[in-house]
């Protein structure tokens, strides 16, 4: 019997995400139609024997009660949410559950990290850890670039065997090409090792060692990577998984569209009847679109490539759509454009308005070159380039442009905006 965990953090975390995250939990934002974590459930339910989901996070219960309800409705398998009392890290969590975990005495269960997005090969990441002799973790890894390997937890193995020998979390130089895409396996016996970490933590802290930097550190927050991983590298029981297969993190607005993109395409062999198709699309499309069943859109519109077009969104006569995420609720006005845009729940876009955006999509030029998940503002004070997103409730009149900018909910636009931010 197996058991997944997926860690999805607290309201406190996911800023970069803003404003998309201010009025829903960022685990909840719909990708490719989805919610962000449902794509997680939809890998897990596909490993034989997976019995339990367990959501771990500290965003209010309520938060994520109706979302549970109608995951275990539809996929039939026990899913739950456990709400930690504070933020407690990626293995504090873990540890403080372990008894909701360890219950039924499952074989391995896996770890997943909910702001990551990828092609998760889950059965074969297990298969390869049963292969691997006395190993307490198998570590998903993938290639990224020399230069942006720097910002993931580099693994270095051994060649023959797979074995981690060294990890080190965001090095300031250079260590490897292969990096961390935070999703676990795990033996039941790490909890001896998270164990000791908690035991640790405990007699310094009330050994009277606990104030560091002036401020109290608490023993309940562990880190995975930096106090797990990082000490059983080089003692034989920790192995890494090399996937070839797509991987990104999910950290800014931006990502969300090129995630948008890569689960369209994974549409095409695992769920082709979620893509609309020249015979059941209402209107010209281009590429790969998603289309709730309760949108209406205009035939006399065009979009795609790579559009998702949520629940109750109206699309009017002559609009073009491309490349963009379009909220429930959302109503696009006649011959308006949405380019590299996220368009928020309920937000209105009047006729003839453009919104536009800057994609931030990876060098395309570079091998194994991941999303870059750049400042707001570049050294000069300036909004850089991204994506343009209309928080929810957001009205663009008609005849308006927006350019690479970022609205903030509610607010009903009198002019035209470029590279702004709309507090």
């Amino acid at each position: 019997m197996l058991k997944a965990v997926i860690l999805i953090g607290g309201p406190l975390k996911g800023t970069r995400f803003r404003p998309l995250s201010l009025d829903a939990p960022k685990p909840l934002f719909p990708v490719a139609g989805l919610p962000m974590i449902q794509h997680h459930i939809e890998a897990c339910v596909q490993v034989p024997n997976l019995k339990e989901i367990i959501i771990l996070g500290y965003y209010p219960s309520a938060d994520l009660q109706q979302f549970v309800l109608d995951m275990v409705q539809e996929y039939k398998i026990s899913i739950r949410y456990l709400q930690e009392f504070i933020a407690l890290g990626t293995g504090g969590g873990i540890f403080h559950f372990r008894d909701q975990i360890r219950c039924g005495n499952p074989d391995a269960f896996f770890v997943l990290n909910g702001d990551v997005c990828a092609d998760f090969a889950l059965n074969e990441m297990l298969e390869f850890h049963r292969g691997c002799p006395n190993s307490l973790v198998t570590v998903m890894a993938t290639e990224a670039t020399r230069q942006q390997s720097v910002y993931y937890g580099c693994i270095v193995r051994n060649q023959q065997t797979s074995e981690i020998t060294h990890y080190v979390e965001k090095p300031s130089t250079f260590v490897s090409t292969l990096v961390n895409c935070g999703v676990y396996v795990f033996s039941l016996e790490i909890f001896q090792n998270i164990g000791a970490v908690f035991k640790r933590k405990e007699d310094e802290f009330y050994s009277r060692n606990y104030v560091k930097n002036g401020k109290d550190t608490d023993f309940n927050h562990i880190q995975l990577e930096k106090e797990l991983i990082m000490p059983l590298a080089g003692t034989g029981r920790a192995y890494v998984y090399q996937t070839s297969k797509w991987w990104s993190q999910l950290k800014s607005a931006g990502s969300a569209i090129y995630a948008n993109r890569h689960y369209l395409q994974l549409y095409r062999s695992r769920h082709p009847s979620r893509l609309l198709t020249s015979e059941t699309a209402p209107c010209k499309i281009i590429g790969d679109v998603y289309v709730h069943s309760s949108a209406t859109v205009d035939p006399t519109a065009i979009v795609g490539p790579n559009v998702s077009i949520d629940a109750g969104s109206s699309v009017g006569p002559g609009v073009r759509i491309k490349e963009s995420i379009i909220l429930q609720g959302a109503s696009i006005g006649s011959h308006s454009l949405v380019l590299n845009s996220i368009v928020g729940r309920n937000a209105q876009v009047g006729h003839w308005s453009r919104v536009e955006g800057t994609p931030c999509d990876p060098n395309p030029n570079k091998a194994f070159a991941k999303m870059d998940n750049p400042p707001l503002f570049n050294s000069n004070g300036k909004l850089n380039p991204s994506i343009t997103i209309l928080g929810d409730g957001v009205t663009v009149p008609g005849e308006l442009i927006v350019l690479n900018s970022i609205i903030l909910p509610y607010k009903e636009l009198s002019r035209s905006f470029k590279n702004e931010i709309l507090l």
